[in-house]
């Protein structure tokens, strides 16, 4: 995971310390915003290797930032896993079908976080390296 980069797209300040602490530890840079809106313009400014989506942020949803994201010839690439809180039967068919990847339930297991991220960065190196 190392010389990876992260966008990791959280409103909840814990939630955001504790990514970006996990994501550091093990060689990650990672950008960060609470604002749904800066997603795309940090994404093509940064080109991360992986964006980590609160679902639920307070002026746009997650899914429809990760749709903007899909729809975006120059972005659509990257991973998108979703971060939600509700992870309910029938949620993840909802959040796959709003173009993300894969997802992490809150509150969340680190050693699942830490596969689900290797997984994904591991996959779009290789596409893109």
């Amino acid at each position: 995971m190392e010389n990876s980069k992260v966008l990791i797209v959280e409103d909840n300040e814990l939630n955001m310390k504790l990514f970006h602490d996990l994501l550091e530890a093990h060689g990650v840079d990672t950008v960060e915003t609470r604002d749904g809106k800066e997603v795309l313009e940090l994404a093509r400014e940064h080109k991360p290797d992986l964006i980590l989506m609160d679902i639920q942020l307070p002026e746009i949803s997650g899914l429809d930032v990760t749709k903007n994201l899909k729809a975006d010839d120059e972005l659509k690439d990257i991973p998108v896993i979703a971060v939600t809180a509700f992870a309910m039967k029938g949620d993840e068919q909802k959040i796959r079908e709003g173009g993300c990847e894969d997802y992490i339930s809150k509150p969340i297991s680190v050693t699942h976080f830490l596969e689900v991220i290797q997984k994904y960065i591991h996959t779009n190196a290789l596409k893109t390296g």
